[in-house]
């Protein structure tokens, strides 16, 4: 993954889990939660996209850090799906709300190859509450368990607000320096929700030409401005049916905006 983030414009699908045993919302079908999956996994990979990330996404409200172990048990099953339908392409997770310690452990169990951590440095004020990173322990724990996975790590994370202000582009520059994120993401307000196309620029300038992912809201009509500045994102919602976050994986939505990205020329 770490090659893959300077490689090309980076398209990472996402394959949002229904809600996972113990969640308000589960429905009782531990098998569609597997199906599901890995119908997802198929149909991005089929449209051109270059990796994938599994959430919990169905798991509202979400634990703020440390995540139930019949949560964790059941995106490991999941994860397992998805890389066999990823033919070789890197799969990544985000344990939702912030445990990162549990994404490490998968990642070290499975042999998914990198994470999304939400808050890594600093603190945010967020509907679970006040997280707060932990970029030393993950750090750490990385190390121990699993060194060669990439982190990819949001700065000002949507459905969040950072505690104590401050600019974005220092904390793009402290997450970079400071925590050793190898990659940085810009998101918008919510899912589905594009960042501001000033606020990347401003993070770009920031940080020279690290890895700068957008974490929500890209779409066929927005991409083009986006990559003036981002080298890869994270896609969930546009590539749904009808762009809905809960339909299925569309695969001529996927095919359409790797073709844009394609045809985009040189990355920023």
């Amino acid at each position: 993954m770490h090659k893959l983030l300077r490689s090309k414009r980076l398209l990472v699908g996402v394959v949002h889990l229904p809600a996972t045993p113990g969640s308000p919302r589960f429905q009782g079908n531990r098998g569609a939660i597997l199906r599901r999956a890995s119908d997802d996994a198929t149909a991005l990979i089929d449209g051109g996209a270059d990796a994938l990330i599994v959430e919990n996404f169905g798991d509202v409200p979400f634990f703020a850090e440390r995540v139930p172990p019949e949560a964790i048990a059941t995106m490991a099953l999941a994860l397992q799906r998805v890389i066999e339908a990823a033919g070789g392409a890197p799969v990544g997770v985000n344990v939702l709300r912030n445990d990162a310690r549990a994404a490490l452990g998968l990642c070290a169990a499975t042999g998914a190859s990198f994470v999304r951590i939400n808050v890594h440095a600093g603190a945010a004020v967020t509907d679970q509450g006040v997280i707060e990173g932990k970029a030393a322990e993950t750090l750490r724990e990385r190390a121990r368990l699993c060194p060669g996975v990439a982190l990819l790590c949001d700065v000002h994370v949507k459905h969040a607000v950072p505690l104590g202000g401050g600019s974005i582009e220092s904390a793009a520059a402290d997450t970079l320096q400071r925590g050793l994120a190898d990659a940085l993401v810009v998101s918008g307000s919510g899912t589905g929700h594009a960042p501001d196309v000033e606020r990347v620029a401003a993070v770009r300038r920031a940080v020279g030409d690290a890895p700068l992912l957008i974490g929500s809201g890209l779409s066929e009509n927005n991409a083009a401005e986006m990559f003036a500045h981002a080298s890869g994102a994270i896609v969930g919602t546009s590539l749904k049916r009808n762009g809905a976050v809960d339909e299925p994986v569309e695969v001529a939505r996927v095919e359409r905006l790797r073709r844009l990205l394609d045809g985009l020329g040189a990355k920023a």
